[in-house]
């Protein structure tokens, strides 16, 4: 029997913290996207991709969709509903330990603008009851006519299979967009970033919120064959930056510690990272500071 390849591209979307970062690493197999538990931490659109014998299937993770506070925000939120009109189908995730909510209710006023298939994923189901599940599903039901509702946690990947054997089976027939081996479209140098900004998000917890920025400034290979990468933190306040380094640069050390480890295994090398940390105020109001740092669009 001949099978025809399948492809598409699928968007991930849904309030802030559903856990849509967590299940794109989950679907890839590596990690592409950076995890905290904190709110609105993916800020561009990642694109993840699987690729199996007769499928391919390009998962973007979008920011969470929320009430803009900055120009950030508003590149986030705008980021997230552009590409609804740029796929194949929709993942609208929520999470289920927490039940419909305005945000939640926003973003179906937003869907039912789109002429695509969206999928109800329901999040987290390791963190409820079973029986709590129907009345949630029913309350959904009520609001839009999804193509399907699958309930999964991407934490621990129950029901994941299933999910990804469900959007293949609605794929259409497409060709192959990426080499098998390639499982991001992002430059190595965009993932190094994401992984420094995730030790800052971990590791200050809330000393430090979302008022930072990593810029990659120098990456060179020496002749003792270790990468050699220079980034800089960037912050809004000197309050912050002191945080940042720490008491005798403790927290800067920490920082770069794990965020070297992650680098390594994404690259497969050695490598030797030096971080610095520089305030800019207010950055995430400022459009040729937001230009500089990566966050580009139409508007911006």
């Amino acid at each position: 029997m001949e099978y025809s390849f399948k492809s598409g591209f699928i968007a991930i979307i849904g309030r802030p913290n559903v856990g849509k970062s967590t299940f794109m690493n989950r679907v890839i197999g590596q990690k592409i996207a950076i995890m905290s538990d904190k709110p609105q931490t993916t800020r561009n659109k990642i694109q993840g991709v699987l690729t199996e014998e007769h499928s391919q299937i390009i998962f973007i993770d979008t920011p969470g969709i929320h009430k803009p506070k900055h120009r950030l925000g508003d590149f986030m939120v705008k980021t997230a509903e552009n590409t609804l009109n740029e796929v194949d189908a929709i993942l609208f995730m929520i999470n289920a330990s927490e039940g419909h909510g305005k945000g939640d209710q926003y973003i179906i006023e937003r869907l039912h603008q789109v002429k695509r298939p969206v999928y109800l994923i329901i999040n987290k189901i390791d963190l409820v009851h079973p029986d709590d599940l129907l009345p949630l599903i029913d309350q959904y039901k009520e609001k839009y006519a999804f193509a399907e509702i699958i309930p999964i946690s991407a934490l621990q990947g129950n029901n994941v299979d299933h999910m990804l054997e469900v959007l293949k089976k609605d794929l259409p027939e497409g060709p192959q967009y990426y080499p098998e081996d390639q499982i991001t479209d992002h430059p190595e140098r965009f993932v190094m970033q994401e992984l420094i900004r995730e030790k800052v998000l971990q590791l200050t917890r809330e000393e430090v919120p979302h008022s930072i920025a990593v810029v990659l400034e120098q990456m060179e290979k020496a002749d003792d064959q270790k990468l050699y990468i220079q980034a800089t933190i960037v912050t809004e306040r000197k309050t912050q930056k002191g945080i940042l380094i720490g008491k005798h640069g403790s927290m800067l050390k920490n920082i770069g510690k794990a965020a070297r480890e992650d680098i390594e295994k994404l690259l497969g090398t050695k490598v030797y990272l030096e971080l610095w940390v520089k305030v800019k105020k207010d950055w995430r109001n400022k459009q040729n500071q937001l230009y500089e740092y990566g966050f580009r669009s139409d508007e911006y």
